[in-house]
């Protein structure tokens, strides 16, 4: 085998993403139903080995990695937490957009926030760390990190990451 098998897993629903709002730095934990959907993770994951298991230290990423039957052989990892969203945590796309409507956080970033060039920063660490591992790699994190981390994987500039739907 060349390279590790990456299982990415995204956080279960929490309120803000039932509602669409932008959560980075934001501490929520999984609603029920998110709580219901990492349980439903361990029959799928209990067989496989993970020779390496690396969460976000946001709760929800971890709630998910523990219900998910993971947290025993979990480090943490904040290159795996969600984008800073600075001055638009908390607020819908739509509403960003009434302000400024070509928005797109893969180009233009966040004010007060992560640029899209940290976040791939971020994710080139995470990969330049696992690309040398075997085996299976479990990473329990988010949604738009993760479309940064599936661009940066093969490659592609963050821009492209939008076009990757976690």
């Amino acid at each position: 085998m060349s390279g590790p098998n990456v299982y990415y897993i995204r956080h279960g629903e929490t309120a803000w993403s039932l509602s669409g709002q932008h959560t980075g730095r934001t501490d929520l934990p999984l609603t029920t139903h998110g709580e219901d959907e990492a349980r439903r993770l361990l029959p799928r994951l209990q067989d496989v080995f993970f020779t390496q298991v690396l969460a976000s230290p946001r709760r929800r990423a971890l709630q998910t990695c523990r219900l998910g039957g993971q947290g025993a052989t979990a480090s943490e990892d904040p290159d795996l937490a969600e984008w800073d969203y600075g001055d638009y945590e908390g607020l819908r796309t739509q509403d960003i957009r009434r302000d400024r409507p070509d928005w797109s956080i893969f180009r233009d970033g966040c004010p007060n926030g992560e640029t899209p060039e940290q976040v791939a920063a971020r994710a080139d660490r995470v990969i330049a760390r696992i690309r040398s591992l075997q085996g299976n790699v479990a990473l329990f994190s988010h949604g738009q990190f993760g479309q940064v981390f599936v661009a940066r994987w093969i490659g592609w500039p963050v821009s492209q990451g939008q076009h990757f739907m976690l």
